[in-house]
């Protein structure tokens, strides 16, 4: 409210000149000319930098919509590449595609058979004993198990075929003694 009154006071009042000397008057104008000037060239060289960088800015701006525009034919032209091909592409020779992979696959299956076969020769070679040592081994778990109930373990040595062990092991029909990895004996048959 003090600020409405003041406005309105002095939008009545005329305004006085502080001095009545012409010089006086012409150094304070002079003097306000120039802080003016100085103002007005800084706004000026503000506004000319801003300018530059707008300028800048503008000149990315353009050359990054060339280049999408550029990407964008190019993309355009290779669909319809596509759809020309696609369009030349027989049913025939698609079947005939598709009989060459089922027998690039198929030999790639060969051969991966044949791989398996020699890593599984090398690594886990077949049995060199006859079935019926097989049969001893059986028949000395269960003798073991029925003659000396208190002690049915039985000592694995090389007799004892490795994978057939583990197989024993695996399926539950032999358990190992609990102290000696070496020993095992027939599983409990519910």
């Amino acid at each position: 409210m003090v600020t409405e009154a003041e406005l309105k006071k002095r939008q009545t009042e005329e305004p006085k000149l502080l001095a009545e000397n012409p010089d006086v008057l012409f150094h304070a104008g002079k003097e306000e000319m120039l802080k003016l000037c100085s103002q007005l060239e800084t706004v000026l060289s503000c506004c000319e930098a801003k300018r530059d960088k707008l300028r800048e800015t503008k000149e990315l701006e353009q050359k990054w919509l060339e280049e999408k525009v550029q990407v964008l034919k190019a993309v355009k032209t290779h669909v319809e590449q596509l759809q020309k091909e696609k369009e030349n592409v027989s049913a025939l020779s698609m079947l005939q595609d598709i009989k060459e992979k089922i027998q690039k696959m198929k030999a790639y299956q060969e051969t991966l058979m044949e791989c398996l076969g020699d890593i599984l020769e090398k690594h886990i070679p077949l049995p060199q004993v006859e079935p019926e040592p097989s049969r001893r081994k059986k028949k000395a778990l269960m003798n073991k198990a029925l003659q000396s109930p208190h002690d049915p373990y039985v000592i694995v040595d090389n007799t004892f075929w490795p994978p057939y062990v583990e197989m024993l092991l695996r399926y539950g029909i032999a358990v190992r003694h609990q102290e000696n990895n070496f020993k095992i004996r027939l599983g409990a048959f519910f």
